[in-house]
């Protein structure tokens, strides 16, 4: 069988899956000696890297992954959250506004916005992004989740039942419950 970066690929992860992180870093990276600018193959080394808990590696990944391709939801948003667990605010929190102005839609970056702004203690700036993510996405229940934390913060307790009310009809994985 010819050895192609697709193949590498699926196989990188397939071992990811089962935790072989080494060896699927080593396929990511073969994969990546034959197609330099594929930033598909930068984001799942990336994904790999944070799985392993290696995130200045994970973020070197994803940064190749962002300059061949700054517009992909899923590598702003990985980019973002790696940034913050990095205790890179700041910068989580540029990815985030640059991704918002690709994709104003995106529910995900909102409600990390929102964790941003809430761990500064500025509850009222976290509580607009959060509603803002509820109302692209009505059953993303960590927003919800987020969004009744803040409620409380700020004393809404209308906020909090509503909030409570709505998660009690979702599950965590956001699917609406019967």
């Amino acid at each position: 069988m010819r050895e192609s970066p697709e193949n590498l690929n699926t196989q990188a992860i397939e071992l990811a899956q089962k935790g072989d992180y080494t060896e699927a870093i080593a396929c990511f990276k073969r994969a990546l000696s034959l197609e330099r600018y594929n930033h598909l193959l930068w984001f799942n080394l990336g994904i790999t890297y944070r799985d392993a808990g290696d995130l200045p590696a994970a973020r070197h990944a994803l940064e190749k992954a962002y300059s061949i391709n700054s517009e992909d939801d899923d590598v702003i948003e990985t980019l973002a959250l790696i940034c913050y667990n990095m205790d890179k605010t700041e910068e989580a929190m540029s990815y985030c506004a640059e991704g918002i102005e690709h994709n104003p839609n995106n529910a995900h970056l909102w409600n990390t916005i929102g964790v941003i702004y809430f761990n500064r203690a500025d509850y009222p700036m976290a509580c607009e992004a959060f509603e803002h993510a509820i109302t692209i996405s009505p059953y993303y229940y960590d927003a919800l989740f987020n969004l009744r934390d803040t409620y409380d913060e700020l004393g809404n307790k209308a906020g909090v039942e509503m909030c409570k009310m709505q998660m009690r009809q979702i599950s965590p994985d956001g699917k609406q419950n019967a």
